[in-house]
């Protein structure tokens, strides 16, 4: 049986939690931060975790977790 394909992208951009929780950044505060409003640059800060259903198709992406 051939081993299944970890997507690239989402090994960048997803950590699994050890209760398997999947942790992402948040969007929108690379560019363009001039018109932003302060709460908003304030909250985007850090990582948060995602809805079950967003964390089960990210963990489709990751078959085999994230070892590092």
């Amino acid at each position: 049986m051939p081993k299944m394909k970890t997507t690239s992208s989402a090994k960048k951009r997803f950590k699994i939690t050890g209760t398997g929780k999947v942790l992402a950044g948040a969007g929108f505060k690379r560019h363009m931060l001039g018109h932003k409003s302060p709460k908003m640059k304030r909250q985007n800060r850090g990582t948060f975790t995602l809805t079950d259903q967003d964390a089960k198709t990210v963990k489709q992406w990751l078959p085999y977790g994230l070892s590092r």
